[in-house]
């Protein structure tokens, strides 16, 4: 029998300090922004209209923050989530240079941390991700944490080393990619509300809700080039406990992000992820809602043009935000409760 196929590393295949450079860097199209646009409704005015993000700085239109966050993402799969549970969360995510059609994303990772679950079956592997444009300039740096299957449930568990996470990016490390030197169109960009008019404690309910089909995920996975089995393979995912596909977290970011768009349609730009928890799997068929939290104003040092709001973003499944669903009691996520995502954004100040 042939040995040429690569079947994905298990949990028992890393080790901390270990480089990885994944391979196939991705050029990004016109095309990848149609899809998305198609996928997710994304109507943020900065990565909608050339005309609009020239206006504002832009030398032409970026692709979505997110977008740029999928593509250097998914390289990663084949070598660190391929045989996943499923992904967990992130950290200290740091958005650098836009990115461009033409533009060509590579990425590499590092082995920042593992442990090995009680059931002796699966463990978490940390990595520490950064996608480079064809400059050797930094798109994104970031750290996730990702549940993955154990090859053989006897091999000898790891010196568990569970990382130091990085907390929010501070406000002299985020990088503003654009700048405005005249006046801000807030009828183009489709609201009144710019970064002065955001209290700390205030609460949004993005209203939308948006139900994921079958079709949308498997194209976006695809799209992102994200190998993971829990997300394409249903004749595998049919003999695990499951027995379904889970919908990709970071399909599931895309949708909040984008129904956010009411009621934060200034926030163009994401500059960090700061913390990040998939509270609980998604799968085709579930409605997604959101609601968001003002967590934090941030002054930018130096830019009086230009501010930062720290939000959390919380998305649900089948269960609209009226009330702004989060924690039980018990202090466990609600069962509806599909996101919990602390990121800043860019929005133009008065």
């Amino acid at each position: 029998m042939s040995t040429k196929t690569v079947p994905g590393n298990y949990f028992e295949d890393f080790s901390v300090g270990q480089q990885i450079r994944h391979a196939t860097p991705r050029t990004v199209t016109e095309g990848d922004i149609a899809l998305y646009t198609g996928l997710y409704g994304s109507r943020f005015a900065a990565t909608s209209a050339a005309t609009f993000a020239q206006s504002i700085g832009f030398e032409r239109m970026p692709v979505d923050s997110l977008l740029a966050f999928h593509l250097v993402f998914g390289k990663t799969v084949p070598d660190i989530s391929l045989n996943a549970v499923a992904n967990l969360g992130y950290a200290g995510g740091r958005f650098g240079v836009p990115l461009y059609p033409g533009d060509t994303v590579t990425t590499t990772s590092e082995v920042i941390g593992l442990k090995e679950n009680s059931n002796g079956r699966t463990g978490v592997v940390y990595v520490r991700s950064v996608g480079t444009n064809q400059d050797g300039e930094t798109v994104l740096d970031y750290v996730r944490w990702v549940m993955v299957n154990k090859k053989d449930a006897d091999a000898p568990a790891p010196e568990t080393v569970i990382p130091d996470l990085p907390g929010a990016v501070a406000a002299e490390d985020l990088q503003v990619p654009f700048e405005l030197t005249g006046a801000y169109d807030t009828e183009l960009a489709g609201s009144p509300y710019l970064w002065d008019d955001y209290e700390v404690g205030e609460r949004i309910d993005h209203v939308d809700g948006m139900t994921i089909e079958e079709s949308d995920h498997m194209l976006a996975t695809r799209l992102y080039q994200n190998t993971a089995k829990v997300h394409f393979n249903q004749h595998a995912q049919s003999q695990a406990k499951i027995g379904r596909r889970l919908i990709y977290g970071g399909h599931v970011i895309s949708l909040a992000r984008a129904l956010s768009f009411n009621g934060l349609a200034n926030g163009q730009m994401i500059a960090a992820i700061n913390a990040g928890a998939h509270a609980n799997p998604t799968f085709a068929g579930d409605t997604v809602y959101a609601w968001s939290e003002v967590i934090e104003r941030i002054e930018l040092p130096g830019r009086s043009d230009v501010g930062a709001l720290r939000l959390r973003t919380v998305a649900t499944k089948d269960l609209p935000c009226g009330d702004f669903p989060y924690k039980g009691e018990d202090g466990r996520y609600l069962p509806q409760v599909v996101l919990d995502l602390d990121y800043t954004v860019l929005l133009p100040r008065r």
